[in-house]
């Protein structure tokens, strides 16, 4: 019997053991696997806060002030009934100057779907700039000219890179605030 109990204990005594041991494993593989998704879920909302800041930079510095100055150009245009140094010097003018300047000084904004866009915008604002500066600003500025315009010269106005900057404002203001 004494032989019995002491078999009985120190099957008790091992099993013990070899629970522990088990259970120790199992800790240290759930604190692991625990660790594991707590690291991956920090990586991940570093991600998420890290695009959703540049997303509202992006809105409030670049796509914002662009919508506006779209929407006061375009506003000009349909005032113009002939020539009207104030509004093509003035409002065309700065309209076109700032929303140049905008693209070229805040480029890192730019969400990588509108770069093309943004260089047709660029290089046609360029151009007109060029036109405006040669007929206007010159020594003895060409006044009989009825408006600096380059379309015909190959630098259309792209409507659709206008149209698609303004999409795009529209869209992550509502991605972000609604």
């Amino acid at each position: 019997m004494d032989e019995l109990l002491k078999m009985i204990l120190a099957g008790i005594l091992s099993g013990s053991v070899i629970s522990s041991i088990i259970g120790f494993f199992l800790y240290k593989r759930t604190a692991r696997m625990a660790e594991d998704i707590k690291s991956e879920y920090a990586r991940q909302m570093t991600v998420f806060q890290s695009s959703r800041a540049w997303r509202e930079k992006s809105v409030s510095e670049l796509l914002g002030p662009l919508y506006m100055q779209f929407d006061r150009t375009e506003k000009a245009f349909r005032r113009w009934k002939g020539q009207n140094l104030y509004l093509e010097a003035k409002i065309i003018r700065e309209g076109n100057l700032t929303i140049r300047d905008l693209l070229l000084s805040k480029s890192h904004l730019i969400p990588p779907d509108l770069r093309a866009d943004a260089g047709r915008l660029v290089e046609h604002y360029d151009r007109w700039l060029e036109e405006f500066e040669k007929l206007r600003n010159a020594e003895k500025p060409d006044l009989q000219t009825p408006f600096v315009f380059v379309g015909p010269q190959g630098f259309p106005f792209p409507t659709d890179a206008e149209k698609h900057f303004k999409e795009a404002f529209k869209k992550m203001w509502h991605e972000l605030y609604e």
